[in-house]
């Protein structure tokens, strides 16, 4: 990868490595090489969990944890991880083998999960703890402005479905329109048809269930229900 895409990507992050090499790391597949991307998701893992509960816990004094659980595993999740790295341009520079590419590895939620928090993992070894969680925080403030205790146990197709319901709208349509990838490592392209909305909404993830709650996600924004 040019010096010049990891500079921009560096922007992107919020943070100009020390290490180049640690950023080229955490955007390393198993698939092109033996040195890759996997101790560095396993810390930014924990460094990610542990920094949502942090600011969870302060910012919901009285909640109880349950629904602290709830709300931390509705963050940390792949589909949103996946948005996150959508948001910062991380697929685009991702290392893979030829048969990832193909596939279309660098649009996979997994793997684009699994980069975010290897690039957490990067950063706290770059910069520490403190630089790290400034990073996250970042990248969270609005997911963590828009949090509704109400909705804590609701998924995102409830929450649409809710709404239309409230409305008199038809319920919501969800088709697959695409299948790839083999037993071990599938892809759904969803299509959730909503009235309201001119176009279908289309989401992308590793079995049919998760596509269709990014699709309802995706839908909710559409609508303005929900922030982007």
């Amino acid at each position: 990868m040019s010096t010049i895409r990891l500079q921009q990507l560096s922007q992107s992050i919020g943070h100009a490595f020390n290490d180049p090499e640690l950023l080229q790391l955490a955007l390393t597949h198993r698939s092109f090489a033996k040195s890759n991307n996997e101790r560095l998701e396993f810390l930014g893992d924990s460094l990610l969990n542990f920094f949502i509960a942090d600011a969870l816990y302060r910012q919901f004094p009285t909640t109880k944890e349950g629904s602290l659980s709830r709300l931390r595993a509705s963050l940390v999740k792949g589909v949103t991880l996946a948005e996150i790295a959508l948001e910062l341009d991380i697929g685009d520079c991702l290392r893979l083998g030829s048969g990832e590419m193909k596939s279309g590895g660098n649009r996979r939620e997994s793997i684009l999960a699994d980069a975010v928090e290897a690039i957490i993992g990067a950063i706290y070894l770059d910069a520490g703890e403190a630089l790290a969680r400034e990073r996250v925080m970042a990248w969270f403030k609005e997911r963590l402005a828009a949090l509704n205790l109400a909705q804590d146990t609701k998924d995102a197709k409830t929450r649409l479905q809710e709404f239309l319901q409230g409305r008199g709208r038809a319920l919501p349509n969800y088709e697959v329109a695409a299948t790839r990838g083999g037993d071990h490592d599938p892809e759904f392209d969803v299509l959730c048809h909503v009235e309201g909305l001119r176009e279908p909404v289309k989401a992308t993830a590793n079995s049919r269930k998760k596509a269709e709650q990014l699709a309802a996600r995706h839908a909710l924004r559409e609508l303005g229900v929900e922030k982007r």
